[in-house]
């Protein structure tokens, strides 16, 4: 069979766009959930900030008190318009403005409160809340996940309960620091404390948190008597 020729009689081949095909091996392990974990990317790991509240109630107070005062005073605005005497808070809060000084008690207090509350409100602005979330590693940059300090000492106290000799432990997480307080009924208490600090620490790692927060282990003979 002859080929088609071009406008100049010689002979042209189409382009032929190859299809890579995926490999089947990688996708079934992907599928499966086997394989070795995902490793944080370059510089995602270290750079997880904590995560910052939404504030909905101060929000939403500041904004109902807003719109209250705004209402009111628009509502007697228009009053005033309507060749109508003004409120009578409105007419005694002008009097006792222009009348009293300023550092009489009720004007101090007044102030103290007014600040007070701005003051509060610009801490609530300023600081990402949410203390009971600890941020994870990011093994993607588009994705975030974080961790409550509850679960993670809840998986720290049952990894601490699998240790011999340990019969009872209250673990405390916090940002930065995370208090074991384990209570032993048998073997020495060097050796219980090591393996704590050797299964606790591997736990820790386990957790996948940005930043790991340092164990402080403690143990305790049990007082209670046997038999």
């Amino acid at each position: 069979m002859s080929e088609p020729q071009g406008s100049e009689g010689t002979t042209q081949r189409l382009p032929v766009i190859e299809r890579a095909e995926p490999d089947r091996r990688d996708d079934s392990a992907a599928t499966a959930g086997y394989g070795p974990p995902a490793v944080p990317e370059a510089g995602t790991a270290g750079g997880a900030h904590r995560f910052w509240s939404a504030r909905r109630v101060p929000a939403g107070l500041v904004a109902l008190l807003l719109l209250l005062l705004a209402g009111i005073f628009l509502y007697d605005i228009a009053a005033v318009r309507a060749h109508r005497p003004a409120m009578h808070w409105r007419r005694t809060l002008s009097e006792q403005l222009a009348t009293r000084p300023l550092d009489d008690t009720w004007v101090l207090v007044g102030a103290g409160a007014a600040a007070a509350l701005g003051l509060w409100l610009l801490v609530l602005a300023l600081t990402p809340g949410l203390r009971g979330l600890l941020p994870m590693s990011r093994t993607h940059p588009d994705v975030r996940a974080g961790l409550h300090r509850d679960a993670a000492a809840m998986v720290l106290r049952d990894r601490a309960m699998e240790v011999a000799g340990v019969q009872s432990a209250r673990v405390r997480v916090r940002r930065r620091k995370a208090d074991v307080r384990a209570v032993s009924h048998f073997r020495e208490l060097d050796d219980v404390r090591a393996d704590l600090d050797a299964s606790l620490g591997e736990a820790v790692r386990g957790l996948g948190l940005a930043r790991p927060p340092a164990l402080s282990v403690h143990v305790a003979r049990s007082t209670g008597k046997k038999g």
